[in-house]
């Protein structure tokens, strides 16, 4: 019988895209009022490699990480998640915009050795977690660099994405040494 161990802190991490700068503005102020301040964010990146949103998003959206500077509990994913699909829901309601779905927010969290997604989605890659939360591997990290599985999506395995990811685990190292 194997010992059982709570896991250690994780770095939450949020990957947001729309169309609207204003959107992404808004779901930034939104995430920092309840997980403190961002502590590393990336550029922001043009989206391309899928259609699979512009019936509900519309063209040229832009999607941007956020990385917090207050470490996570990795069993708060779900609560997380359920947080964002919210945010999602109340930004279409008191937005402007013409798309059913002006704002998408993909939360996570990224270990020394993984960055796990959350998803409202069931697929055979991903494990049920609670009320109605799945969660993939999407990357691991391995033979110093990150590993792409046959489920991860294309944009994730970009290496500016990438760069963003392992900036991201550098500092959760740092962090995890001063703790």
């Amino acid at each position: 019988m194997g010992n059982i161990h709570e896991p250690g802190p994780v770095l939450l991490l949020v990957a947001a895209f729309s169309r609207h700068e204003e959107a992404l503005n808004w779901a930034r102020a939104e995430a920092e009022r309840v997980w403190g301040p961002v502590a590393v964010a990336s550029e922001t990146f043009e989206f391309v490699e899928t259609d699979y949103y512009q019936a509900s998003m519309g063209a040229g959206l832009k999607k941007i990480f956020w990385a917090f500077e207050r470490l996570a509990d990795p069993g708060d994913l779900v609560e997380t998640k359920r947080q964002t699909n919210e945010w999602e829901a109340s930004y279409a309601q008191v937005s402007s915009h013409d798309e059913t779905r002006p704002l998408n927010l993909d939360p996570g969290y990224l270990s020394e050795a993984k960055l796990v997604l959350a998803s409202t989605k069931d697929h055979a890659h991903r494990i049920y977690l609670a009320r109605g939360i799945y969660a993939e591997v999407t990357l691991h990290y391995q033979s110093r660099r990150w590993q792409a599985a046959d489920w991860t999506f294309p944009d994730y395995q970009r290496e500016d994405y990438q760069r963003f990811f392992t900036e991201c685990r550098e500092y959760l190292r740092r962090r995890l040494r001063e703790e």
